[in-house]
This record gives structure tokens, sequence and C-alpha cells, in this order.
């Protein structure tokens, strides 16, 4: 389906309209994220406006790289581009609607639109799952479920498309009008009503009717009556009078009844009637969760017309759904970012762009399965992945799967195919993997878990989960609190607080920090040779590094005469004609920095060396966090803006100012300058409990071994550990050699398993500790929880008698850390 410019415009109907030169753009993809761009000369970029940025910003870099068809706010000066055309508008975000909403009035197919507050996502995957052999079906790329997501996956509408599945979710009043507009569903499942987002709406009865919306003009709606709520608004509110009601429950009259469910090996069976007749689906999983998603499902596909045989064929061949990418470390020094549950073109083109932001690694390789049951031609169908990987930098490939391997002519010469995972395993020689990031790409039925486990280094049963999505969401929620033209230096001393260094400096250099900030040189230099190329500042430079810090471009906080001349010296020594540096001033703290009666003697010293320029003044706030010390935190403040205005008026060039750290966002915004300083905020943790940000770092580790002991056992070194009455032990591997310290032993520190807490008994050791399970159902295997967003750190450092600061930089660098990218 083709749509050009001058289409596109009478769609969105434009304030204004200027045609370019080449206006013979067929616009096949849509771009709203300047850093995506595949294929420039079929592309259309919507520049979308958020409070602290505008896709107006990248029409150059665009431009310069083949774009010519732009959508951006009305008041933009077109300049210099005379090939492009520009289609002006009120709102980018609205014209993107509109023109979606258009190009979904073009498909007379079923649409299935899933929305509540929990399980779309996996409805959606498994529902495809199930109807994939029938007929060809377009879905949401992961959650692409919002303002933006849901146009973005509509698009992917396709001629040959014969039925779409849809997710819609929202955080606040009337978001839903203008997504079921666009998603127009003749179907529906409502999966449920939870709390997220729950501060945005007045109470649970609002948000259930804000998100019934998407079914206004559906004409089939799947639902649970067991929730009287929900069942109220679509039977009693008279908006669902004409539409057709497909409900299951456990309670009351229904189209599928529930009856008995009974865990058997493996799984769960379910009893229950539909239409009379008694029906058996046997599930494989007993949680509630999967269970609650899959009589939505098994209603809906009675519904189809599917018979109970086919659905329980189907339905045996599920897994859980591995709802992000994560990042492992693996052998000879390489990076696996495992996606193995599937392998649509749509997924993969996500799952690349997150390859391409390890920029520790100059090489690129994916392992990649058959893309099955796509309803295109195989020739057309790899000729796009071929192109995609050629767009995205794609060193090699590896291919799995007779499809892909009868496809090789379509890829480079040294791309590798093998028939199966079992040939991969057996043939491939693991030395031709060095110093390379790994994306694993693969459709369920090859199993590339297994090639996972093989690439990666040994397995840990305790893990620190990183998730990169939380620390993005986070960055983003302190730069809402910013004024315009504020900007933002990242902490990644300390290895990230833990999380990483190169990891966590990836994903914030992919989402434009303006900075970033270590502690010593040698932490600079790591990031320099991984790839970094944002500005750096060294926080304690050491005089016999100084050299180093010029060749690679890292900048010093200067603090003293002492290091300032040393630095001098280098620069002069070096022949370095532009040094930057970055002065800290004394205003309370009374830690490193310039006192008052330094500072004409400091501005001489910098004007007669002219090779150092002032990239930015700064200092440190001592107590922005406590409401008590509010009015010392205004006098430093007020001291640091007098003292830095010295250097503002002495030097003609600009120079930043910055003093406020994470929480003087949050409560001091008159002490924001021109950059502000995040640090332990940016990874979740916050002294005021935040609802807005989320946990970045989870501890988690799993039971070794459970033991009954007696009450005159004891447990651990030096006897320490008793149970009055006996009971259950379960030994843990973690000790104090990762970060969990003694001073926990004896019953000071909990961990939570399945829901509950379990008190450290006896002694912590080295490598593990021992609690206690005695009124815990728990198996060996069950995962315990240290600390994650739920049980927040904060717990453990009390417990601890220290601050999350300390629990997070103390967990030791054996623990093995896992990326996640939601």
């Amino acid at each position: 389906m083709s749509y050009f410019a001058q289409d596109i415009a009478q769609i969105v109907k434009p304030i204004s309209w200027n045609k370019g030169t080449s206006d013979d753009t067929d616009v096949q993809q849509i771009l709203t994220d300047s850093r995506r761009v595949r294929d420039p000369h079929k592309t259309i970029f919507f520049g979308l406006k958020t409070d602290r940025n505008s896709g107006s910003n990248y029409v150059g870099d665009l431009y310069s790289k083949g774009v010519r068809v732009f959508v951006l706010e009305d008041g933009f000066q077109i300049t210099d581009y005379p090939e492009a055309s520009f289609i002006l508008v009120k709102d980018p975000l609205r014209a993107l609607q509109d023109f979606v909403q258009y190009h979904r009035k073009q498909f007379n197919i079923p649409i299935l639109g899933i929305t509540g507050s929990n399980g779309k996502t996996i409805v959606k995957e498994w529902l495809y799952e199930l109807l994939k052999t029938d007929r060809h079906i377009v879905r949401n790329p992961r959650s692409y479920n919002s303002q933006i997501g849901v146009p973005l996956s509509i698009w992917m509408l396709q001629q040959d498309t014969e039925m779409g599945i849809f997710e819609a979710g929202i955080s606040k009043a009337g978001e839903m009008d203008r997504i079921e507009k666009m998603m127009q569903p003749t179907m529906g499942i409502f999966t449920n009503i939870g709390d997220a987002h729950q501060e945005n709406f007045i109470d649970y009865k609002h948000k259930i009717s804000e998100k019934l919306k998407l079914f206004e003009n559906s004409k089939t709606i799947v639902y649970c009556r067991d929730n009287q709520l929900v069942d109220f608004q679509f039977t009693s509110s008279g908006r669902f009078d004409n539409k057709e009601l497909l409900t299951w429950s456990e309670k009351y009259s229904a189209n599928l009844r529930i009856g008995k469910k009974t865990i058997v090996e493996n799984g769960m069976e379910i009893d229950a009637s539909y239409k009379n007749q008694k029906i058996q689906l046997r599930i494989p999983f007993v949680d509630s969760a999967s269970y609650e998603n899959l009589m939505h499902i098994w209603v809906l596909m009675l519904h189809l017309g599917y018979d109970q045989d086919t659905i329980n064929q189907r339905v045996a061949g599920l897994s859980h759904i591995a709802m992000r990418l994560e990042q492992k470390q693996a052998i000879n020094q390489c990076t696996i970012i495992n996606d193995s549950y599937n392998s649509d073109i749509g997924s993969l083109n996500i799952a690349l762009d997150f390859l391409t932001q390890q920029y520790q690694h100059q090489r690129k390789t994916l392992i990649l399965s058959d893309i099955l049951q796509t309803g295109r031609e195989a020739e057309v169908l790899y000729k796009d992945v071929s192109d995609l990987l050629i767009s995205k930098s794609v060193n090699r490939l590896i291919g799995i799967g007779s499809g892909i391997s009868s496809m090789r002519n379509l890829f480079a010469k040294d791309s590798l195919f093998f028939d199966n995972t079992d040939d991969f395993l057996e043939q491939i020689n693991l030395e031709t993997f060095q110093n390379e990031a790994i994306l694993i790409k693969g459709a369920r039925k090859f199993e590339f878990e297994r090639i996972s486990n093989f690439l990666q280094n040994k397995n840990h049963e305790t893990v620190l989960e990183v998730n990169l999505g939380h620390l993005i969401h986070n960055v983003n929620y302190y730069r809402s609190l910013l004024k315009p033209g504020v900007k933002t230096m990242a902490m990644v001393k300390a290895f990230s607080y833990g999380a990483g260094s190169v990891e966590v400096a990836n994903v914030l250099q992919y989402h434009k920090v303006d900075y970033l900030a270590v502690a010593y040189i040698d932490e600079g230099i790591t990031l320099r040779k991984s790839g970094i190329i944002l500005p750096i500042m060294v926080m304690n430079p050491e005089e016999m590094s100084l050299d180093q810090m010029l060749r690679y471009r890292l900048e010093p906080e200067i603090y003293s005469f002492r290091i300032l001349k040393a630095y001098n010296d280098a620069v002069k020594s070096n022949g370095t004609v532009y040094a930057p540096l970055h002065l800290k001033l004394e205003t309370g703290m009374n830690r490193l920095g310039f006192v008052e009666q330094e500072i004409p003697e400091l501005i001489k010293f910098i004007s007669d060396n002219p090779s150092l320029k002032i990239a930015s003044v700064f200092s440190h706030l001592a107590a922005s966090d406590e409401p008590a010390f509010d009015d010392f935190t205004s006098q430093q403040i007020q001291t640091f803006q007098r003292l830095s205005a010295q250097f503002v008026n002495a030097f003609s060039y600009e120079i930043m100012r910055h003093i406020a750290n994470s929480n003087g966002v949050q409560r001091h915004p008159m002490a924001q300058f021109d950059m502000v300083r995040l640090g332990i905020g940016m990874y979740g943790v916050s002294v005021n409990d935040d609802k807005p940000l989320k946990a970045v770092n989870s501890l988690y580790t799993r039971i070794s071994q459970i033991k009954h002991v007696g009450p005159n056992d004891t447990v651990g070194y030096n006897r320490k550990g008793r149970l009055e009455n006996g009971g259950k032990i379960a030994i843990v591997p973690v000790g104090y050699a990762d970060g969990i310290r003694r001073s926990l032993s004896n019953g000071k520190g909990q961990f939570s398993i399945n829901g509950q807490l379990a008190p450290i008994v006896g002694n912590v050791c080295m490598d593990m500790c021992m609690i206690d399970v005695s009124h815990i159902e728990a198996t060996e295997g069950d995962q315990v929880i240290i600390f994650n967003q739920d049980f927040p750190i904060s717990n453990l450092a009390k417990q601890m008698d220290t601050i999350p600061y300390e629990v997070l930089t103390g967990i030791s660098q054996r623990v093995k850390r896992i990326y996640i990218q939601e």
C-alpha cells in the first residue's frame, strides 16, 4: 500500500505544506525516533514533541541521511532542505494517529483489541502462537501499547494481513478515545483490573470505564464475570447492551463455566461446561496469572469455532513468554543478548536496535532461526532481513533452519548456516566468537535457550538483575522536573553503583544524557575503550595519571591548586590546546573544593593559561534530602550562585554551573542552574519513596537445599543458630563475599520466598547462609528475593544499619549481572 507526501498531507489536514523538489517518496516506514533510521528514502519522520525535546531538532541529521518527508509542529523554519516535503501541523502525535486511523480503515479484517491492567502482552502473544498457523496475523511488537506504540503497530497492517491482534494500555483518562479511533477493534478481551496507574484515576470504577472505551464499537467482547465492578460495567451500564458478551466464571453463570481445577504433573487440568457440553483443558502452567490469561483465550477460541482437541493440542505447546531482552556476559569477552522466544521481523528490528547500542564491541553477530508462518514468500521475507542487517551494520549472520539456509545467497558470504540447533551445537567452533556482541533470536521450536546456555559464562544461582528500561524511566522522570535547557550528568562511578559501568553507560549514551561522571581515571578509560564518546568528568584525578586523562579525552574535577598546576603541566607537556576542566567550589560540605578566598587567584591562573577551559563550576549539597536542613541547603545554593557568578563574569565563553543531585532535583528546583547530577535516584532509590521511580537493581538467589533440624540442633559456624521448636531451614548460595554482611546473622536479616519473609538463621557464611522456612511452602530451586521493586533495597539497608548506596556498591563483582531491556 503506497502513500506519497501529498496523500499524507490530505489525510492529516496540515496548517501548511511545503512541497520539496523530491516529492516522489513512496512512504513505507514511519519514524518517530531519529536514531532508528533504516530505509531513509522510504521513510516519513513524525517529529514528536515532549516536555524536554522536539523531533524538529533532528531534521538536519535525518535530511543528511536521506529522509525527505517530515511532519513537524507548525512554526518550524524551513531552510536549506530543498528536496524535502514539510507537512506542518498543530500536533505531530495527533497527525500520526490520524494518518494511522486512515490506514486502518483500508482493511476489512477482524481486529482483536486487548486491554486491562495485567496480562495484555501474554494474552496477545499466546493468541498469536495459537492462531498463526491458520491466518497471517499482525500484532504489536512486544509491549507497543501506548499512544505512540499502538499507531506504530497498526501501521504494520499490509494487504496480505488476515487478522490484527493489538494490546492497548492507558495511564490516564481520555487516552483510550484516541486508541479506539485508531484501532477500531471488531473483537475485544478485557483481562482484569489492578493498581497500575491508579493515581491518575478517581477510583477503580473510573479506570474500568476508561479502559472499556476501547470496545465502544466492537461486536464481541471477552471478560471474566468474577470481578463484580467489571461485570457491572458490561451488564448494567447500558454501554454494551448491543454487544455479544463472551464470559467465563468460577462463581456465576457464564458462557464458559469453570468447574474443578486439578494440579497434575507439569500443569493443571480444568473442567468446564460450554454450551451444555462438558469439556476439559490441560494447561502447562500452575500459576494463577497464566490460568486467568488462558481462560480468556479458551473462551475466544471456542467462539471462533476451534474444537476442544485442537485447543488442547495447541495449548500444550505454550511456554512462559520472555517479556524482555536479557544481556549476559559470554565466552571470549563476548556479550550475549538473549531474545530466544520468537523471531518475527517486527521484534527482530527492535532487538537489533538494542544490539547496536553495545558500543563496547565493534563486531556484531546475529544468530537467527527460520522466521515461521509469516504468510510471505521466503525470498521476499529474507531479502527484507538481509536489508535490515545491512542497515543495522550487523557484521555476521548465523542462520539456523532449512528456510533461512535455502536463502543463503541473499546474505553476506561469510554468513554461516545450519539445518538445526543440534548441528550448530555440534559443529560450531567457539573460537570464532571473540570480543563481539551476539544477538540470539529464534522461534521457540528451535530451543535457542540451549545456544544461550552454551555460549554464556558459567551460570550462577545468585544474580543481580539490572533493568535498563527502569533506568531510563527514572532518567526521564527527573528530566520531566527540569526547566527547559537544563542538562543532565549521570553518575556511573563505583561500577555504576554496582550495576555495571559499560552496560549502563551504553544505554545512557543512547538516550542522550549530556555528561557522565566517574570517580577515577581508570573507570573513564574503560568507558572510552568500550566506545563511549560522551564527555566524562573524573571526580578524583590522580597526578600520576593526568597524561592518560588527556589521551582519553577525560575531563578532571579540579579542587585545589596542587591538582590544577599538575594538570596544567601535563597540558603543556602534551601540547594540548584545549583542556576542559570542572572547578569544585566549597559551599558548606567541607569536603573537596576551592574556598572563596582562592577564587581571584584561581581566575587569574586559568586566564594566564589559555589552553585551560572551564567546562563547568560546581559544588555539592550536603543535606538536600533532609527537610530539617532546608535552610542550610538554601544558604548553600545562594553561596554557590554568588561564587560561581564570578567565573561566568570573568570569561567570555559559556560555563555551566551545577549543584543539584537527585534529591536536589526533586526538592530544590532553584538549584537546577545549567545542569543537574543524577546519582542514586537514577537507580530507583529515593529517600522520599517516590512512586514514579522504578527499582533498577534486583538481587535474587535460589534455594540450594532444604533440611529439617531439631530443637537441639544448631545451625552454622559457632553454633549460633537454633530453631527453638525445630523446623526447616533452606541453604541459599549468597554470603558476605557477595555483599550480604555478617551483621545480618541470627535473625536480623530477612529474605522473601513465595511472598513470605524468611529470617537468617545462624551466622552468615562467606558463600552461603541459612534461612528459616518452617512456615513457608518452599522447595529446592525456588527463587529467593533479597531485594527488588516489591521488596525494596531500603529494607536490607535498614537491617544492615546503612544506606542503599553502600548496599549497591558492596555487591561483589562475582555476582553475575543480567541486563534486562523490557
